[in-house]
């Protein structure tokens, strides 16, 4: 096995010439965000991640969680450690609102961290994930009262959180929740039912758990526009701030899963002694809305944990290649030479590398347009930032998702028979980054978002606004002297504006067609931004090459590795336009009793 290299190089420079972190710096509330601190944060932050975490990560995947006689769940070896070193070094509160104890620092500065946590410990960093996630919608929507019960042991990881969404019955179909939720004369309620897929959902890493429940009250109506939010505990809490009684809620089953075995997957069953007692948070019947703020947060962290594995996945691959002597050398015929001789061991390298770039720089800049729809005074830029992040956020979930899994897929490739063997340990990043395109939305759930709600609702407004960024990167790489990257992300734009063009003509009539080719076009999006990203780290890299500036093979390297995305990535672009306007109508044509 290969040690896990935070790949701190890369970050930097995306940082620097992509995500505007010495503009984000300026905005207010970001000051302390000076391109040394954020230097210091990641240094650091890698040390933890290669460190601690990383050495923890097969010990998890062998381990797993047991579910004990007595509903405690036991974590792996090393775990309970490890998270006490974490939070005592406030890294989960890196991002959260300095009030209730985090550092305030922009989300541009805790996307790489995240990167590094994932890439090193997935199983391990989802539990902070989550906390982070709950801090955001407690934030939003609690009341001042709650705020200062919760958040401050929230925000510290004193105290664990989840979210309660999914049940049997219902799957990904909220509308169909049937857990209740009963008024008490002191206010409170009482919540019975059951719900599944809880990620640390029982443990005992912390000694608390803050549940987030969607429930329906008695009156509500139907659908999801009856669904409230609660905060159930794991133990109650009484006035002076100690823990009290358990409250109602139990650990009935956790799932034996392909992948993540360190992280424990829980059922929950509320209410089987008389009921579990929560609190509404927000408004009765609009619980979604709230709950929604945790579930972007969690998309765009699952998207994190794409490029993560895919990083991870890449450098054992990498490392493998250097190592293993097999064959000989394609060209000159000289025995006794690494397999990264081959070209298409080199090939695939490459692609992975391309593919890794090109999404971690789509979300750090979506970072960064978090940051700008928060904190800049022009309430003009916040609201153009603000939308760029909804229409891509389900790229960043989807796209990203799905490319950490190919490339997680092709290192198995380069390992060859021995990546199938699981003591090489590159079969791990293959299993746990399965999860990652079904949790928080299916890819076909982000699809029918990004087409639905995104594009259709809206006209194509905001993504014909970004288009228009799209072609001016294109003319900058044509006037720059790289006219064949100007030229390709061209071809890839005219694809991408085709059919959308198509979408917004046929979505009132023939919606079935459109929704069927709408995966295919979430792949056109996410190939054609990460086309423009790998196609403006061209231009800030050749511009410090002619500056004299930084290391000119590293900059090389990139303007090289862009091209290469463009020459391989981008001409499928014109596929997927091609399936997004014809599969839906050989769809509809199928007959389905030939199924």
């Amino acid at each position: 096995m290969h040690d896990y290299q935070p790949p701190l190089r890369d970050m930097q420079f995306i940082l620097a010439e992509l995500a505007g972190l010495d503009d984000i710096s300026g905005l207010p509330g970001c000051e302390e965000a000076s391109a040394d601190v954020i230097g210091a944060v990641l240094e650091e932050a890698g040390r933890f991640a290669a460190g601690v975490l990383a050495p923890l990560n097969r010990v998890g995947d062998e381990q797993g969680c047991r579910l004990l006689e007595d509903g405690r769940v036991a974590a792996p070896e090393g775990w309970q450690q490890a998270y006490a070193r974490f939070c005592a070094a406030g890294w989960l509160g890196l991002s959260l609102p300095v009030e209730f104890g985090g550092q305030g620092l922009p989300k541009l500065a805790s996307t790489p961290v995240m990167e590094m946590w994932n890439a090193a410990n997935m199983a391990f960093t989802m539990l902070p994930i989550l906390n982070q996630g709950q801090a955001e919608a407690l934030r939003i929507a609690a009341s001042a009262e709650q705020k200062r019960t919760w958040l401050p042991r929230v925000v510290s990881g004193e105290w664990g959180s989840t979210m309660n969404l999914t049940e049997p019955q219902a799957g990904s179909d909220l509308a169909a929740t049937r857990t209740r939720a009963e008024p008490q004369a002191d206010g409170s309620y009482k919540l019975f039912g059951q719900k599944i897929f809880i990620s640390y959902g029982e443990h005992e890493l912390t000694p608390n758990i803050v549940h987030l429940v969607l429930a329906r009250l008695p009156d509500a109506p139907a659908g999801v526009k009856g669904l409230s939010l609660f905060i159930v505990p794991k133990f109650l809490v009484e006035a002076d701030g100690s823990l009290g009684a358990r409250n109602d809620v139990r650990c009935i089953s956790i799932e034996h899963k392909m992948g993540i075995h360190g992280s424990p997957t829980c059922t929950l069953s509320f209410g089987e002694g008389g009921g579990a007692t929560g609190w509404l948070v927000g408004e009765p019947n609009r619980g979604l809305e709230v709950m929604f703020v945790m579930m972007n947060e969690a998309r765009f962290g699952v998207g994190v944990q794409g490029v993560a594995l895919a990083e991870r996945a890449y450098q054992m691959a990498l490392g493998y290649a250097r190592e293993r002597v097999q064959g000989r050398d394609a060209v000159s015929g000289a025995s006794g030479q690494p397999i990264l001789c081959h070209p298409d061991v080199k090939r695939m390298l490459l692609s992975m590398r391309a593919r890794v770039m090109a999404m971690r720089a789509l979300l750090y800049t979506a970072a960064g347009w978090f940051d700008i729809a928060h904190h800049h005074p022009d309430a003009a830029v916040a609201d153009k930032h603000r939308r760029y992040v909804d229409l891509l956020m389900p790229v960043a979930k989807g796209w990203c998702t799905e490319v950490g899994n190919d490339v997680c897929d092709e290192a198995i490739q380069v390992f060859g028979g021995m990546g199938f063997v699981e003591e090489t340990g590159v079969a791990q990043h293959f299993r746990d980054a399965r999860i990652i395109t079904i949790y928080e939305g299916t890819t076909g759930i982000q699809a029918n978002d990004l087409v639905g709600r995104k594009i259709l609702r809206e006209g194509g407004a905001t993504l014909r606004e970004l288009i228009v960024e799209l072609r001016a990167n294109a003319a900058a790489l044509a006037a720059a002297g790289l006219a064949e990257l100007g030229d390709g992300l061209g071809e890839a734009i005219d694809a991408l504006e085709a059919a959308t063009d198509w979408i917004l003509a046929s979505g009132r009539d023939q919606l079935g067609e459109v929704l069927a080719g709408a995966v295919p076009f979430l792949h056109l999006l996410g190939t054609v931004c990460g086309g423009w990203q790998l196609g403006r780290a061209a231009l800030a890299a050749r511009a410090r090459l002619q500056a004299g500036e930084g290391d000119p093979v590293f900059l090389g390297s990139i303007v090289e590795l862009a091209r290469f995305y463009m020459a391989t990535v981008g001409p499928q672009a014109t596929a997927h336009a091609a399936t997004v306007r014809e599969a839906g109508g050989v769809l509809t044509r199928f007959d389905e009793a030939a199924f």
